[in-house]
């Protein structure tokens, strides 16, 4: 299965690449599409960009809408998640004293844009440490419902972490804020794509993810998911064509035709669309492929891969299986020069793998995607026992 899909990717051959969690890579035929829009674009800018984009745009919003569980009126298509999650965190009336509540488990760039939000309005950050291992859903959400307070007005949670690559099971904790009139702000950067998401039945306030991850889509395509009781709260960070004066009013219609809430979004100047254009190819090529048969491999292989790594080790896993990531899995190794381990997997190995340190953890973070093998599974086991001396380490636990 590896072998006949890697020769579908554009990954070089001389690389080990066991990084697909931090920018994602788009098969051929997907990325073939991506450059005939870019191609149609440029036969005809103002055809394209001035005469036919509102209509051309709909179009993936309808194909992902219907993938992601919600209406095309609900999602709007961005160049990544963090811009989504920008226009959030900076659209929500905040005052001093307001809190926000969060993991010690987000992404840095979300930890300063909150920290930024926070600076300007006088608001609180709240983080609260997630019991380690996350061995049950009680133990993660319980944690979440004992850190609101009635001065919490925003829940800021990854779906699947970056640092960690968990998957925490977010939806007892979104409905508890409902309850509590607290908006929910999900990070779904690594979701789409990776899991099987139903974003209405979902129901937080906010979700933006990426499509150029798991999703395989070029790099620029992402989204920002609003339940319509809150779309009238976001404001664009870019006022440009597709801002209206009356755009808060109700029933309001954007400049374009669509609600406020896309047409503002949409319409922030020129940029290059194709990446958010090509999101149907991707989502036609997964299902040309058998993407489900696809993962389900992959999930048995990251798996496997860590429970090697951690028989040399003898740490512990961050959490129960279930609670991990199916295709990406954050592993724990002894305590060691993570810049230096890293760059001799690349140096020596050709391994492309993040090593990094999380709170007190060091952790090699692996991706597995449809163009990896077992191969290369073992070649990183091989790689990390040697840099890391762990075979010795072994030897002294069965002594």
């Amino acid at each position: 299965m590896s072998e006949n899909l890697a020769r579908q990717f554009l990954i070089r051959e001389d690389v080990v690449f066991l990084n697909h969690g931090s920018f994602g890579a788009c098969p051929r035929p997907v990325f073939a599409a991506y450059q005939n829009w870019q191609l149609e674009l440029e036969c005809q800018p103002v055809e394209f960009l001035g005469r036919n984009l509102t209509e051309t745009m709909r179009v993936p919003r309808i194909a992902l809408a219907a993938e992601l569980g919600t209406v095309p009126e609900n999602i709007v298509g961005l160049t990544n998640a963090t811009l989504g999650l920008n226009i959030v965190a900076q659209s929500l009336d905040l005052k001093p004293g307001d809190q926000i509540l969060t993991t010690d488990h987000e992404y840095s760039a979300l930890e300063k844009t909150w920290a930024y939000v926070a600076r300007r309005t006088g608001a609180e950050i709240v983080v609260v440490n997630i019991p380690m291992p996350l061995t049950t859903e009680a133990q993660f959400t319980d944690t979440i419902i004992a850190g609101m307070t009635d001065r919490t007005k925003v829940l800021f949670l990854s779906h699947i972490t970056s640092p960690t690559a968990l998957l925490f099971p977010i939806e007892r904790s979104i409905a508890e804020a409902r309850k509590r009139g607290i908006w929910s702000v999900i990070d779904g950067a690594h979701t789409p794509g990776h899991i099987k998401l139903e974003l209405d039945a979902l129901g937080a306030d906010f979700y933006s993810g990426n499509c150029h991850k798991w999703m395989m889509a070029p790099k620029g395509s992402a989204f920002l998911h609003a339940r319509p009781e809150v779309q009238g709260l976001i404001n664009p960070l870019v006022i440009s064509h597709g801002w209206t004066a009356d755009s808060k009013q109700p029933g309001a219609k954007g400049a374009f035709g669509n609600s406020p809430f896309i047409d503002e979004l949409e319409m922030q100047g020129t940029r290059d669309p194709a990446p958010w254009l090509t999101v149907p190819a991707a989502l036609d090529y997964r299902r040309d492929n058998d993407w489900t048969s696809v993962q389900a491999h992959c999930h048995a292989l990251a798996q496997d891969t860590a429970r090697r790594l951690g028989e040399l080790t003898g740490l512990a896993p961050l959490s129960a299986p279930e609670f991990c990531a199916p295709q990406m899995v954050a592993m724990p190794v002894p305590e060691c020069d993570v810049d230096a381990i890293k760059d001799a997997l690349l140096d020596k190995y050709s391994i492309e793998i993040p090593v990094f340190k999380w709170q007190d953890t060091c952790i090699v973070r692996l991706s597995v995607q449809g163009y990896n093998s077992k191969p290369q599974m073992d070649l990183l086991i091989d790689a990390l026992t040697d840099l890391l001396h762990l075979k010795g380490a072994a030897e002294r636990r069965v002594s």
